[in-house]
């Protein structure tokens, strides 16, 4: 039997599961690094919020 599909016959499936094994070895380094940005921005809003605190319970004990 003659290969029907032509040219389309001789395309190699195996390059496009290699694109995907890379995609998906790259996309938890991504991952790691939006993880580890988000540590610093999360400090600063504790440190902004236990700021406000502060702040809060020495105006209140100054007006009490």
């Amino acid at each position: 039997m003659a290969n029907s599909q032509g040219p389309q016959g001789n395309h190699d499936p195996a390059g496009s599961t290699q694109m995907f094994r890379a995609f998906v070895d790259e996309a938890p380094q991504g991952r790691q690094a939006a993880t580890t940005g988000g540590g610093p921005r999360i400090g600063l809003i504790v440190g902004i919020v236990v700021a406000v605190a502060v702040v809060a319970a020495v105006a209140w004990l100054a007006l009490k």
